[in-house]
């Protein structure tokens, strides 16, 4: 009777640790999927924002035709991908290189510098980058205790057998970090 018991207990020892570590597993992927989706109201908000600035650049600027639409079809890509993660963050950080060229372009307009639309427009975009690098940190830091959750024995077990799966931080690729650290080569000779 008391290897009944003995048994008995094991199991519901086991069961309780099963239910436990389910529930965390559930708590972590929906604390992730949060935080993406504060990571896409930011871009959501910088996409908003980019086609003013085109705009007001356009009135001082009309002759950087290239950089123009590269700032467009760089927002239009970004706006038009869906995909995971990684393939998301490489369309932001073509973005954010497009974006970089528009504001050198500042320096070779005098007038644009001053303009005070451009000049707000400048600030609420640099306002936007800090939201995106803040969400960028808080989504990642959720998705590294999902991911040591699901590759920590004995928690493993629990999330090979429901199916859960390891999530892809949101950052920059290497080559596309060096690329974005390079200085903006922007030709006024036209």
């Amino acid at each position: 009777m008391t290897a009944l018991y003995i048994v008995l207990g094991l199991v519901a020892l086991v069961a309780g640790y099963v239910w436990l570590t389910y529930n965390s597993l559930v708590s972590l992927v929906n604390r992730a999927r949060e935080a993406w989706s504060d990571i896409q109201v930011q871009m959501k908000r910088r996409y908003d924002l980019v086609p003013n600035l085109v705009e007001t650049v356009k009135g001082y600027a009309s002759q950087e035709r290239e950089v123009l639409e590269r700032v467009t079809r760089a927002r239009a890509e970004a706006m038009a991908n869906t995909g995971d993660a990684a393939s998301q963050a490489k369309s932001e950080n073509l973005l954010t290189g497009a974006l970089k060229s528009l504001f050198a372009l500042s320096e070779a307009y005098p007038d644009l510098k001053s303009n005070q639309n451009f000049l707000s427009l400048q600030q609420d975009l640099m306002e936007i980058e800090d939201h995106i690098q803040k969400s960028r940190r808080f989504y990642n830091g959720n998705v590294r205790s999902l991911n040591i959750k699901i590759q920590q024995f004995p928690s493993n077990l629990v999330a090979r057998q429901f199916n859960f799966t390891l999530w892809e931080f949101f950052e920059l690729d290497e080559a596309e970090a060096e690329a974005a650290s390079e200085p903006v080569k922007v030709d006024f000779s036209r």
